[in-house]
């Protein structure tokens, strides 16, 4: 049978050669904008779900912008997912004061989530009462067929929704509504999908409302050993939050890559080679205390005598419940230990020392979107490393 990919281009190729597709063209590659979006989108006003719902998240995708204008025009919370989920998971649209039918209009496109938005972080309580998400194609029902739903292959809608199990926003019986043209629901081989693919409850078409009567259970939560490893906490760093809390709480956060599988292949071996040099003692000369007098320098690891080149990562927005262990325990746990740790907890900032560059830069890279005591950290090269470069 058809593969995702299969399905994925049929449908594109079909709403592009019956005239079917609307800006932004081509559809191929995206959640595809189809002629009659908004009268679809409209039809979303008919469902008592939504008529209850106070908080509504909806993808950023064209095809749904006729949805966000109508949660707009409710006067409900709309919360967007950030594009690609690159600074964190969501961010609430807040219409000026007094907006005119104008405006809302202007809010629900992609220009006013960029200017109308405020983000919503980990700890801003988020609690979801609705789902809209984007779909390349959906099935209707088959007999005790789950309805599943095919995206454009990059995996964020799910990964959207299992995060927001994690962070507590959505419960099991939290309704989620797709939005596509008649031609996009077709039938769908349940064995091309798996535990992690998010099912819907509503198809909404320009010419149809379907309740799917779905009886399978959405996703739990991120299934950890299925994340494609570092690859994806460096894509999405709002990941590494989430992980480094379910790990706190005892929850299994075992990464594909750190699969005891494979434990003896060329991906693991590097693995455990990157964990050892960041382990190891590194040497240095010189002092890097910085700031005030009396600070506290805590060495994460054992100094050798030596010498070498300094390069510093600055840590701000440190909160003041914040412990050092604390600080501590997450660098070890991202595997970006340095060889000293200059903790200036009073002025919600720390400085941490590493050998090289690029070490640091590895560091900078690991720890960005990192959320610790409730406040998203800075980090970044300290000042004096950023102007040597």
């Amino acid at each position: 049978g058809p593969s995702k990919g299969d399905i994925r281009e049929k449908v594109w190729a079909h709403l592009e050669s019956a005239g079917l597709a609307e800006f932004p063209r081509p559809v191929r590659g995206r959640i595809p904008n189809f002629k009659g979006s908004l009268q679809a989108c409209g039809s979303i006003r008919e469902l008592g779900a939504f008529s209850r719902a106070r908080e509504v998240k909806v993808d950023p995708d064209k095809p749904l912008e006729g949805a966000r204008l109508a949660a707009l025009q409710a006067r409900k919370t709309l919360l967007v997912p950030t594009p690609r989920l690159r600074t964190g998971l969501f961010n609430r649209i807040v219409p000026p004061p007094g907006a005119t039918k104008e405006v809302l209009r202007i809010c629900a496109t992609s220009q006013g989530v960029r200017d109308y938005s405020v983000p919503v972080g980990l700890d801003g309580k988020a609690r979801v009462d609705l789902v809209v998400v984007g779909s390349v194609a959906v099935s209707e029902k088959g007999k005790e067929k789950p309805c599943w739903r095919i995206g454009k292959g990059e995996g964020y809608a799910d990964m959207e929704y299992a995060m927001m199990v994690s962070m507590g926003a959505v419960q099991e019986d939290t309704p989620v509504v797709t939005i596509v043209h008649d031609c996009q629901v077709i039938d769908i081989a349940e064995e091309l999908l798996g535990d992690h693919d998010l099912t819907v409850d509503y198809i909404l078409t320009p010419t149809r409302i379907i309740k799917t009567n779905c009886k399978r259970p959405k996703p739990q939560g991120i299934i950890w050993h299925k994340a494609s490893g570092y690859e994806m906490l460096g894509k999405i760093p709002i990941l590494k939050t989430l992980r480094y809390r379910e790990k706190q709480m005892g929850k299994d956060v075992t990464l594909q890559d750190e699969h005891p599988c494979l434990a003896n292949s060329t991906r693991a071996a590097e693995l455990n080679k990157e964990m050892a040099e960041n382990a190891q003692p590194q040497a240095a000369t010189g002092s890097a205390q910085m700031g005030q007098p009396h600070v506290e320098s805590d060495p994460l690891s054992p100094r050798l005598e030596g010498s070498g080149t300094i390069t510093t990562v600055y840590v701000g927005n440190i909160p003041p419940s914040l412990r050092v262990s604390e600080l501590k325990c997450a660098l070890r746990e991202f595997h970006v230990t340095p060889f000293r740790l200059n903790w200036q907890g009073a002025q919600h900032r720390a400085f941490l020392d590493y050998e090289d560059k690029v070490t640091a830069e590895r560091a900078v890279s690991s720890l960005k979107g990192l959320s610790l005591g409730g406040n998203t950290l800075r980090v970044e090269l300290a000042r004096n490393q950023r102007n040597k470069g």
